[in-house]
């Protein structure tokens, strides 16, 4: 970049200025790419599923997902080679690791890689790739411009924003998303480029597909104060199945991991996901059709598209629901873990969407229970799942609210989705993106002490210039060491750098004069083991507080039984400081 360009750039007022620029450049670019995205996986399914007869099993189901998913693999292997998987956590990995850098491949590669995953059947959402397409565009531009971290932090939040937005056309549901969900702060600094790219994207999405909302339909019922216990039931209910779908895919992926071969996974994940097909169509891809019939009452006509197409009582419907309920988690993880690409938010809508039928049908069941609004029940689960397997009830809340075009059910969508929320925190306090991340220490939450913690590595900050000594050696040897040492402690390890301990220079100084005890005084005999010890693979926080509750200025790193060097206080405070000051430069 020119250097006089970048100067300018530098100054504080100048760097708000293209900060908003950019962010109407992310949201554009990740409106145009939600866009294209939406219309290739549905162009390319229309076209390979062209001439089905739903009405009956199609074997074609048992091999499209092989096909989908293979293509997939062999895209990450040989042209992007990388994991393309796990959208949203990659995201929250890169702003709490690598100071939101993520590579320039994810700008394209999340976006073919779900194009083959979901278009050939893959039961996956395509909002968790192109929200990475989105944040990895605004991290390219904001490296490119050679912008602070905090900045950098905004530009991947505004990309995300506006892959939500562009998708869904739900430009407030986009902002608290990002909020919500990559813990970016809430002040007018951050909002601005948020509701900047969330308008620009949307409106693109409008002027490409139209103005119409994702599910339009005629309310039955409007919100009734009866109706309360209802809502509030359901938020149980789904708060229930918002845990089945977390643990459900953790298991299930852990299990995919065990097998060793890609190509094993990739032919027993693509076989049972085209049995599950086969067996239940309304699992194949993203489900939207599904969940239009499902709001639109026309359950019928679903369970006709199936292998169960000649029972249609009552019993039959609730029980095929009930089925569908299961396995679409299970057809869910084994996409993703046999290699698919597509993320958690069709997945969750969809499940909300049958589980608010299925319990209103529960309910209608009741001779005493009456005009249970079914539809409704279905929109308002929707948000319940979502709110319970992201752990984000404003996001369900906002988006359910915006893409049916009106907020008549607003009040029934926060006390489904917090009653929720509330019933999945009981067992399991991460939501799906952030409980890898957590359970290895490197998650990124609103506490900005702990994310500067974080954000710092031990193996960046390990210092090598302490002197050494071998533990045969003598107190002559270990004065001469010392006089040529600037710092206050020798370590003791042998030849092959096994750690036995260390000296203290203040502890000897007593006998360091007395030369008559520098042959007969051993190493072994003044040295001591510190307690505690540090890994170099221990996260900051745990040193923080081993330094807090140790007292001591400097900790040695010690990696099975090996030194690596020391941590010292003064050190980690000073890169604790800088960096908490790039972290809350506005």
């Amino acid at each position: 970049m020119n250097s006089r360009f970048y100067k300018i750039v530098r100054t504080k007022e100048n760097q708000r200025r293209l900060v908003l620029i950019l962010s109407l450049v992310v949201g554009l670019v990740s409106g145009l790419a939600a866009v294209l995205l939406k219309n290739t996986v549905h162009y390319t399914n229309d076209l390979i599923t062209n001439g089905f007869d739903f009405t009956r099993g199609n074997y074609l189901y048992l091999a499209f997902p092989l096909v989908g998913i293979g293509l997939t693999i062999l895209f990450a292997k040989y042209i992007a080679r990388d994991d393309i998987g796990h959208g949203v956590s990659k995201i929250l990995y890169a702003v709490s690791r690598k100071k939101g850098r993520l590579e320039a491949h994810n700008m394209y590669s999340s976006m073919i890689g779900s194009t083959f995953t979901i278009a050939f059947g893959g039961s996956m959402g395509l909002e968790a790739p192109i929200v990475l397409t989105g944040s990895s565009i605004g991290s390219f531009l904001g490296r490119r411009f050679h912008l602070n971290y905090k900045t950098i932090m905004i530009l991947v939040g505004a990309g995300a924003t506006g892959a939500i937005a562009g998708i869904f056309k739900a430009p407030i549901a986009a902002v608290v998303f990002s909020l919500e969900v990559l813990m970016l702060d809430l002040t007018m600094v951050t909002v601005i480029p948020l509701l900047i790219s969330a308008a620009t994207a949307a409106t693109v999405s409008y002027f490409f597909l139209g103005s119409g909302v994702l599910f339009s339909f005629d309310f039955v019922q409007g919100f009734k104060i009866t109706h309360l216990v209802y809502y509030a039931g359901l938020g149980i209910f789904t708060g229930l199945v918002s845990l089945y779908f977390t643990k459900s895919t953790m298991y299930i992926e852990s299990k995919m991991a065990l097998i060793k071969y890609k190509w094993q996974k990739w032919l027993v994940g693509g076989l049972l996901l085209g049995l599950l097909i086969y067996i239940f169509p309304s699992l194949y891809g993203e489900g939207y059709e599904f969940m239009h019939q499902l709001i639109n009452n026309s359950t019928d006509g679903l369970i006709n598209e199936s292998l169960f197409g000649n029972f249609t009582n009552i019993v039959w419907l609730s029980l095929f629901l009930l089925l569908i309920l299961i396995f679409k988690v299970v057809a869910m993880a084994i996409t993703g873990g046999s290699g698919g690409v597509g993320g958690i938010f069709a997945p969750s809508l969809f499940m909300g969407a049958v589980a608010g039928v299925f319990y209103s049908r529960i309910l209608n069941a009741f001779p005493f229970l009456h005009n249970v609004p079914e539809k409704n029940l279905a929109l308002v689960g929707m948000a319940g799942v979502m709110a319970g397997v992201m752990h984000a009830p404003l996001t369900g809340i906002f988006l359910i609210a915006e893409f049916t075009g009106g907020y008549e059910l607003f009040t029934p969508l926060i006390i489904t989705s917090v009653i929720s929320y509330l019933t999945i925190m009981i067992f399991e306090p991460h939501g799906i993106y952030t409980k890898r991340l957590a359970k290895r220490g490197e998650l990124m939450t609103h506490h900005k002490d702990r994310n500067v913690l974080q954000m710092m590595s031990v193996k960046k900050l390990i210092e090598t210039n302490f002197r050494t000594i071998n533990p045969e050696g003598n107190l002559g040897d270990l004065v001469k060491i010392i006089s040529e040492s600037e710092r206050n402690v020798i370590a003791v390890v042998d030849e092959e750098n096994i750690f036995y301990g260390v000296v203290f220079v203040n502890d000897i100084r007593n006998i360091i004069f007395k030369q008559e005890l520098y042959e007969t005084t051993m190493v072994a005999d003044i040295m001591f083991m510190p307690d505690p010890l540090v890994s170099s693979n221990d996260s900051m926080e745990v040193v923080a507080q081993k330094f807090q509750d140790s007292g001591n200025y400097n900790l040695p790193v010690i990696d099975d039984g090996k030194y690596i060097g020391f941590v010292s206080r003064a050190r980690i405070f000073s890169s604790y400081r800088k960096l908490l000051k790039e972290f809350s430069d506005e």
